[in-house]
């Protein structure tokens, strides 16, 4: 039977992806968009489309060097132009900048090769998919790390999940390390989702005296406050 992390894991995630459904042209286009971000050398940038009657939006610090040719230390109000080069594809950026914020049009045109590419790798990337994973910077690196980790029902839409929720290979080698050596996809997931990281592990264990926890017991322990 599977616990309650699991639901709780599968709805995230449906809400995160639902916008990837929508009906993509071969060149995209929507809207971005950027505000200040608390993290030094990033900025918060966010890419909506609507269409069709559907509505996808994709926001999170992104660092400042990717965002390439945007010149935010010119004053005043002013035309940029800028791009964003990812493998499944690039972001055109044109609008204007001011004082920190800034907002215009994107065209995304999405690299062909990239879905024979993840395909080589078990990863089945259709049309409807790949600006999603090029706003969660999806690269093939990463495809082939975590293909390298032999995750059981790893696929296209718990990669994206991981980018979105901050599952690296780090992360599981640092609970390979404590004993988890083969945590499922959707764990991960949830153990981000709810900050089950291996400090918090750590503590349970050398605190608490709670050697033994699986990690349905200690998400579990997260949802309910327990620390």
């Amino acid at each position: 039977m599977k616990s309650r992390y699991t639901a709780v894991s599968l709805v995230a995630l449906a809400c995160i992806l639902l916008g990837v459904t929508a009906v993509w042209s071969q060149t995209r286009t929507g809207d971005w968009t950027i505000r200040r971000s608390d993290v030094a050398g990033q900025v918060r940038f966010s890419l909506i489309e609507s269409r069709l009657g559907r509505h996808s939006e994709f926001s999170s610090d992104w660092p400042l060097r990717d965002l390439q040719g945007l010149d935010t230390s010119k004053a005043g109000r002013h035309e940029v132009h800028f791009t964003v080069s990812r493998d499944a594809g690039k972001f055109d950026c044109e609008g204007f900048f001011d004082n920190g914020e800034g907002a215009g049009l994107f065209h995304f045109f999405p690299r062909a090769q990239y879905a024979e590419e993840m395909k080589s790798l078990g990863f089945d990337v259709d049309e409807e998919k790949q600006l999603a994973m090029a706003a969660q910077d999806v690269s093939l690196e990463f495809a082939k790390q975590m293909k390298g980790e032999h995750l059981e029902g790893l696929n296209t839409d718990k990669l994206i999940a991981f980018r979105i929720f901050g599952v690296t290979p780090e992360f599981i080698e640092r609970l390979k390390a404590l004993g988890y050596a083969h945590p499922e996809p959707d764990q991960l997931i949830a153990m981000q989702i709810h900050g089950v990281t291996p400090e918090y592990i750590s503590k349970m264990r050398s605190q608490h005296g709670l050697p033994n926890l699986t990690i349905e017991e200690l998400i579990s322990l997260r949802i309910h406050g327990i620390d």
